[in-house]
């Protein structure tokens, strides 16, 4: 059944070079990088806070910007000055760790993150959601809006969907694909007291039936320099959440989780300590939703073994996360390492996936992704940069974390501003460009 809406007068409320629909830290940074080169840049967010995962997600961990020898430093622009300006305020711990090398204090992140927006005359429109798209052509017009003052429009000369699921891209009705198994996200909360010395793993192969909790597993860290706790102990299993329905029961079945734990905890962990929890995540931690092509898709075996790209935008070492059907998860790492997790968390099995596959190149110490991958074939003014990357689950294992997607809000707001400084159309921009600008503008590529 469908109803009618009447037609109506839709005003423009804001107008630029540039419109990020989206203010996690890639879309943060991508707003910024554009700014920095001297584009009027709106930068729109559906919730209260700018950070996305990393803030209302409640995931304080970035992984290391070092080669996985930690012999050279290959990640370095925005990244790296978020770390340094938290650093000044005591908010980030380092280990030597590489998948959790940097450790930080989510609020503290927010507020250098309205700083970064105010520095740059970012114009930021917070709890708004966008809406739809206008088109004309091969041309993104406007985006639609809908906040406090109604419905509107803001109309720019490029557009920027750092969404997450998409949603821009959805609307303009580029091809999606969702892989075989989608990551589950997981309902990130803190709690106020210690819990390293408690091995929930165990506690809920023992008692979780009691608690309704299944086969599962997480991890946690702290906060710097407090006694609280950051849980990700569980996955919400099953849940699409780009669709409003899951979304909505992955928020909610996440604090029966959390609340589930704590009460195992408080039932089943050492006597005599109290746990009480401080905060829980204003929106869930989704890993994976759905995927829009784009002209190159990352692919997972490239990037393990290194492959170098002429046009490389991003660099990383974060290690291929593999979840399987039956909810284990695999762990590829560059070096040839791979570890394999029952659904406990308790049983870890180890190889090597380069002796598997055959693999006899020299290991390499970090991967490369081209800018090729944020570009479509349809929109001369258009780019998607976020979680809804065209890549194959072993590339998007690798690819979906924090530090990796900040480094494609940066190529794409770099990318957005030359397209506007020369009036190019970003279809023909020689990705090679975009990577001298980023390297001019402090990243290491």
């Amino acid at each position: 059944m469908t109803i009618l809406e009447a037609p109506r007068q839709t005003p423009v409320r804001y107008e630029a070079d540039v419109c990020v629909a989206g203010g996690s830290c890639t879309g943060v940074f991508a707003a910024v990088r554009a700014a920095r080169m001297g584009a009027k840049v709106v930068l729109l967010e559906r919730t209260n806070i700018f950070g996305g995962m990393a803030t209302s997600g409640l995931v304080n961990i970035w992984h290391s910007l070092h080669d996985i020898y930690h012999d050279r430093q290959v990640i370095a622009g925005l990244t790296a000055e978020m770390l340094e300006r938290i650093g000044r305020r005591d908010a980030v711990v380092y280990s030597d760790d590489p998948g959790t090398a940097y450790t930080f204090n989510p609020t503290e992140l927010a507020f250098e993150l309205d700083e970064l927006v105010r520095e740059h005359s970012i114009t930021p429109v917070l709890h708004t959601q966008y809406a739809g798209v206008l088109t004309g052509g091969d041309r993104v017009e406007a985006a639609f809006i809908q906040n406090k003052d109604g419905r509107g429009a803001v109309r720019a000369k490029f557009f920027i969907d750092c969404t997450g699921d998409g949603d821009i891209c959805r609307d303009l009705g580029l091809d999606a694909y969702r892989h075989e198994v989608v990551q589950p996200p997981t309902a990130c909360f803190l709690v106020q007291g210690e819990l390293r010395d408690v091995d929930i793993c165990a506690l809920v192969h023992e008692h979780g039936e009691e608690f309704g909790l299944g086969k599962d597993w997480g991890w946690s860290d702290m906060i710097p320099f407090t006694d609280i706790s950051m849980r990700a102990d569980r996955h919400v299993l099953g849940a699409l959440c780009d669709r409003a329905d899951d979304l909505t029961f992955a928020e909610m079945d996440g604090r029966r989780q959390m609340d589930a734990v704590l009460r195992m905890v408080r039932k089943y962990g050492p006597s005599g300590r109290r746990w009480t929890p401080i905060a829980a995540c204003s929106q869930i931690g989704i890993r994976d939703t759905v995927h829009f092509k784009t002209r190159v898709q990352a692919e997972g075996m490239k990037l393990l073994v290194g492959k170098p790209e002429e046009t490389a935008v991003l660099r990383g070492t974060y290690r291929a996360d593999i979840h399987q059907k039956d909810g284990t998860i695999s762990f590829r790492y560059l070096d040839g390492r791979e570890e394999t997790i029952d659904t406990h968390g308790i049983h870890r099995v180890t190889g090597d996936w380069r002796e598997k596959e055959g693999i006899t190149s020299p290991v390499a110490g970090w991967y490369e992704a081209p800018f090729e991958m944020l570009v479509t074939d349809r929109y001369a003014n258009f780019l998607p940069a976020g979680r809804m990357i065209h890549a194959d689950d072993r590339g998007f294992g690798a690819l979906r974390v924090m530090v990796n997607l900040n480094q494609l809000g940066e190529a794409a707001g770099t990318a957005a501003a030359l397209c506007l400084n020369s009036g190019e159309d970003v279809r023909k921009l020689d990705g090679r460009r975009v990577r001298a600008a980023l390297r001019e503008g402090g990243s290491a590529l």
